[in-house]
């Protein structure tokens, strides 16, 4: 239910405050009909750039800092980067490579996995990737590839009932939608409520995508994508399909619905802090005093500072958010079984056997309550019927770093070819 995306990345162009392109390229303001030479005491930059000044009368800006450069000129610092738009174009590469791996890629990864939590009859815990992948081959031999890639639609309509209810509540009342620098305890409270209503808007929604993701391909027919968001009004009117008497009531669901995404959200947002100035503090400080270059030497030097400045921008952001979807999933994971447990009981839904991969199973629980579920599992399936299914998140994040490494590789290369 919780988004992915970093919070400070733009995957359509980044340009940092220490790019020394950035704020040099204003032109000229003039106010009367000037010389040229005259116009050079009027340059005025944005007051929020580093190192530009707000010019007054009879003041003219400093012979030391760049200015525009005059027709006919051969310096290399005059114009704009040659690997700009190349940047901007390997910016959009890597987001859209790292949102196709977490909602594309690793969507079979997702099924499985909840498949096994449910499944309160399987013998084999699949605790190892190497059980899982087998089983899900499985999966695949038997029903074919839309056995893995079911209620992939669904998980995009949760996002976007997600992204849309948490902008709609930010716009109607106070709460705050992001923290500022200067946080204090109120807004943090009021943020951690704002996400709290979120996830309890969205539930009927998940609950449904939940099903969507579960039922096996055998016996179900081809939903639409809107079928999400029917079945999520229906649950809360008490309308549609029939369910039987062991469905829990959405107000029962409530609070560990509620629970698991606002600890979801404060584990994975703590640990991308930390990783994020981890990576930055640990980022090489370039040389006090460099030697003065040549021009071919200018060149290559600012085509390496391209290359080296478009990996610090976007890797740490994207790798800190990696490490904080890892741990939260991780640290998360029983509660994430149990709250799925409970949100498909008295669904008449009918799961694929995660044990053997060529049968079906129906899902038959009683519990009463969180509390009954959470005894119910230890008792019959011990502490690591908290963790069925937790190779396929292994599995996961594996392709996920594997995608990342891959795709700085291929952009590193680029980059310092063209």
């Amino acid at each position: 239910m919780t988004s992915r995306r970093p919070d400070s990345f733009d995957g359509l162009g980044y340009r940092g405050r220490e790019d020394p392109s950035y704020g040099g390229g204003y032109s000229g303001r003039s106010f009367n009909n000037a010389s040229n030479a005259d116009l050079q005491q009027w340059v005025t930059t944005p007051p929020d750039i580093p190192g530009s000044r707000n010019l007054h009368f009879d003041e003219r800006t400093p012979q030391s800092e760049t200015g525009p450069a005059p027709p006919g000129s051969d310096d290399p610092q005059a114009a704009a980067p040659p690997s700009e738009q190349l940047n901007r174009f390997a910016g959009f590469g890597i987001g859209l490579a790292s949102l196709f791996t977490e909602n594309v890629l690793a969507h079979p990864c997702i099924v499985f996995r909840r498949q096994c939590q449910v499944n309160y009859h399987a013998r084999n815990y699949h605790l190892s990737p190497f059980t899982a992948v087998s089983v899900m081959y499985n999966f695949t031999k038997s029903q074919g590839p839309k056995a893995l890639w079911k209620g992939m639609g669904s998980t995009f309509v949760v996002q976007g009932v997600t992204l849309g209810t948490e902008g709609i509540i930010s716009e109607c009342t106070p709460l705050p939608r992001e923290l500022s620098h200067k946080w204090n305890p109120k807004q943090v409270v009021g943020h951690l409520v704002l996400k709290g209503l979120t996830y309890v808007v969205a539930m009927p929604f998940y609950s449904a995508s939940l099903i969507e993701t579960v039922q096996s391909e055998i016996i179900r027919d081809n939903p639409g994508i809107l079928d999400c968001v029917k079945e999520g009004v229906g649950r809360v009117m008490g309308l549609g399909v029939p369910h039987s008497k062991r469905l829990l009531p959405l107000w029962a669901l409530v609070l560990p619905t509620a629970l698991h995404g606002i600890l979801h959200y404060i584990v994975s947002s703590t640990v991308q802090k930390l990783v994020l100035a981890l990576l930055r503090r640990r980022r090489p400080s370039p040389p006090s005093s460099p030697p003065s270059p040549s021009k071919n030497d200018g060149a290559a030097s600012g085509q390496a500072d391209a290359v080296q400045s478009m990996l610090d921008a976007y890797f740490p952001e994207l790798m800190a958010s990696f490490c904080g979807s890892l741990c939260a999933d991780v640290l998360l994971y029983p509660v994430e079984t149990v709250l799925h447990r409970l949100h498909i009981q008295g669904t008449r839904t009918i799961i694929d056997n995660t044990d053997l991969g060529f049968e079906v199973v129906p899902i038959n629980t009683q519990y009463e309550s969180l509390r009954e579920c959470v005894n119910t599992i230890g008792r019959e399936e011990g502490t690591l019927g908290f963790y069925k299914g937790f190779g396929a998140v292994l599995v996961q994040y594996s392709l996920h770093a594997a995608v990342l490494q891959i795709t700085k590789m291929i952009y590193s290369a680029l980059l310092q070819n063209a």
